[in-house]
């Protein structure tokens, strides 16, 4: 195989998900493309022993995230499969950079090519979207993604949404507290007082342990919640000047989140106000695919040893 160009320095080191996540998810996209009969094109038309060799590439500049999972797919599919990657998750590449060069059995890299493709697609979009915004965020606030994910794939999801430079706001229901409208509506019908009674209710249950966060539309109830002693407070849907008063009433006394309705271009304008956090569904929602292509070629012979006297 020819030797793997050098690899771009990798932006921020974030530590790669063990195998034990990853091969769920892969053999779970494996078994959806290849059915019940497998790939019937390639082996209808291509031996059984065929070797091929694949130049895996990025047609478009941006984040890289996903190659642990593209290239678990071709190994999934022939355990004696040559790899040589070219580069590495979490760095950014040039349009045209080679990602890795695949060697094996040749149904077995046709077979997975597509899965390969497409982890590496969504999840460096993921990636390239988040770092587009912590750019923009310039280091104002942190930039977050939310649990606004593809079902089954929140974990690779929030991992490219690190490897973009970005934080999680929550992985799942059970790492920390968030009281939203609807627990404050159920909780006044059932006879609370709306915003003091949540914060003690989470508070008592252990939310001090994971953290505790609620949530308010509009001023006056950001006003509450500071009276009740609030730490971190999550501005839901509020004007870029809404935010801007909002961090000038709260004056530190707790941390504040920007979230909803929040657009890419909006980061800078939204981070100017003050605020701590910004979360974006857009980072997994509607992050555009970045495009990979994988071109298959017959595998080179190994040449034989110059014969000596």
């Amino acid at each position: 195989m020819t030797p793997a160009t050098a690899r771009p320095e990798t932006a921020r080191p974030v530590n790669a998900l063990p195998r034990f996540v990853l091969e769920p998810l892969v053999r779970a996209a494996l078994t959806e493309d290849l059915g019940r009969l497998g790939d019937i094109t390639s082996q209808a038309l291509i031996g059984a022993d065929v070797q091929a060799q694949a130049r895996l590439t990025a047609r478009q500049e941006g984040v890289l995230a996903g190659l642990d999972a593209a290239l678990l797919a071709f190994r999934l599919m022939d355990s004696q499969v040559c790899i040589e990657a070219a580069a590495a998750d979490g760095e950014r590449l040039p349009a045209g950079a080679l990602v890795a060069l695949v060697e094996g059995n040749a149904r077995a890299i046709l077979a997975a090519e597509r899965t390969a493709l497409n982890f590496l697609a969504r999840l460096s979009g993921i990636a390239t979207a988040t770092a587009t915004a912590v750019a923009a965020a310039g280091g104002k606030a942190l930039v977050c993604g939310t649990r606004k994910t593809a079902p089954g794939l929140r974990v690779l999801e929030k991992h490219a949404v690190a490897l973009g430079g970005g934080e999680t706001h929550r992985l799942g229901l059970d790492d920390a507290m968030l009281i939203k409208d609807n627990h404050l509506a159920l909780l006044r019908h059932s006879g609370g007082d709306g915003v003091p009674a949540a914060l003690k209710a989470a508070q008592s249950a252990g939310g001090s342990l994971s953290g505790v966060e609620i949530e308010v539309d509009d001023l006056r109830q950001l006003e509450a919640a500071l009276q009740a002693g609030a730490g971190r407070i999550l501005l839901d849907n509020m004007t870029t000047e809404q935010l801007a008063e909002a961090v000038k009433i709260t004056a530190g006394r707790a941390l504040l989140e920007a979230s909803g309705g929040i657009s890419l271009a909006r980061v800078a304008e939204v981070a100017g106000t003050g605020v701590d956090f910004i979360s974006l569904g857009a980072l997994t929602q509607s992050a555009a695919a970045l495009d990979f292509s994988l071109e298959v070629a017959p595998a080179q012979p190994e040449r034989a040893p110059p014969e000596t006297d």
